[in-house]
């Protein structure tokens, strides 16, 4: 086929080679991209050329009785979202929109892109992210090799690390070319128990003690008096507010909901809000919304200990301006910088507090190129990484210095 200069939109997995190849060959960085809806994570690739995903699209099997779907990588999330939702299922890991976050529009995502930045939601807590629901895949690697990983089915499980190896990559070893990940039933209702006025550490304590319960909470999220009013048009304000979710049908619901307002009662007063008020809170919540605000201010996703991140905001905050709040029961911490992100002061108290990662998800670009955007890894695990780069991409030709300076 014939190569444009600067962007190369290929149609299927072996336009997909050629283009690769053509790359290796001529060692041509390649900035690779879906929709472009996470484009503003990382570092910023330096390339002449851009591979353009978006035209590889299309789900190329469902079988809802056997639980799986396939799907090329440009195939948009929302329709394949929209798919399940016509046969009552799921993407059980509920992956998060990052579009409104980044200034961009929401439903832009791709499937490709869920499992390169290996997504996930709320209901991380008990489903796991992407690379926990794929099974197999077929990708081109940066020495224009053609592969595949995995299968069809749940217990197909030749390469099937390699498949999962690849979540949370950014593009940076493979193109993806195709994908199957595993589906699951809806829950058939939902509902959300609201209890207000508990300070951090009060709620990362009832958090706790509720997923501990047997009212299987499907998410546990605070927040803190500073964004309340921007969940649900400004339905919530005034206090802070900790939520739990439970899923399911409608009676076991009910049930679960009876329990943990029992089990939350030393902790004030509760409200149950119900199922669509629910479901618009938590996409809310797992698409980060009282930060999508339009503005480059810079924006810090923290994984650490449930019950070490209101401490680790605690001190921060003495030491910078941020706003915050939290999900995965504490684990998940959303930060809103009011100035320059201060990565190594947040790096060293994410240590001293049990250790943990903290990952720039937005900033104005003179701040990505000069701050380390992904969590550095430690010598020995770099020195991992970097024979597997040599591995999948020698020349360095795939999204070269998104993830890290080379």
């Amino acid at each position: 086929m014939t190569l444009p200069l600067t962007a190369f939109t290929p149609r299927s997995s072996d336009e997909v080679l050629d283009v690769i190849r053509w790359a290796a060959a001529e060692e041509a960085p390649l900035e690779v991209v879906g929709h472009g809806s996470k484009q503003g994570i990382g570092r910023p690739v330096q390339t002449e050329h851009l591979l353009n995903l978006s035209s590889l699209s299309g789900v190329t099997l469902y079988e809802p009785e056997e639980l799986v779907l396939s799907a090329k990588a440009g195939t948009p999330l929302a329709e394949i979202e929209k798919l399940l939702a016509e046969h009552h299922q799921q993407l059980a890991f509920e992956p998060m929109d990052y579009g409104p976050l980044l200034a961009g529009e929401s439903g832009q995502g791709t499937i490709g892109g869920t499992l390169a930045a290996n997504l996930s939601g709320p209901r991380r807590l008990k489903a796991g992210a992407a690379r926990d629901h794929i099974l197999g895949i077929h990708a081109v690697s940066g020495r224009g090799e053609a592969f595949k990983s995995g299968g069809r089915v749940v217990k197909n499980v030749t390469g099937y690390d390699l498949s999962k190896g690849l979540a949370g990559s950014w593009g940076t070893l493979a193109v993806v070319t195709d994908l199957t990940f595993k589906v699951l039933p809806a829950a058939e209702t939902e509902k959300t128990l609201v209890i207000a006025g508990l300070d951090d550490g009060e709620a990362a304590a009832a958090m706790s003690e509720a997923m501990g319960s047997s009212s299987e909470v499907s998410g546990a999220a605070h927040l803190p008096e500073g964004v309340i009013g921007r969940f649900l048009d400004g339905a919530l304000t005034g206090t802070a507010r900790t939520v739990l979710r439970i899923e399911g049908v409608g009676p076991s619901v009910d049930y679960r909901i009876d329990l943990l307002v029992r089990l939350m009662k030393p902790y004030g007063t509760a409200e149950v809000i119900d199922e669509t008020a629910s479901r618009a809170l938590w996409e809310e919540i797992r698409d980060c919304k009282p930060f999508a605000d339009g503005t480059p201010a810079p924006i810090w996703r923290v994984s650490i200990a449930p019950m070490q991140g209101h401490r680790m905001v605690d001190a921060f905050r003495r030491a910078a301006g941020a706003n915050a709040y939290y999900d995965w029961q504490g684990g998940l911490v959303w930060l809103r910088m009011e100035a320059y992100p201060e990565a190594e002061v947040l790096r060293k108290l994410i240590a001293h507090f049990g250790g943990g990662h903290a990952t720039l998800v937005r900033a104005p670009l003179p701040v990505r190129t000069a701050t380390p955007v992904f969590q550095p890894q430690p010598e020995a695990l770099a020195a991992l990484s970097m024979r597997l780069k040599e591995q999948f991409d020698p020349k360095k030709i795939l999204n070269p210095g998104r993830m890290a300076a080379h």
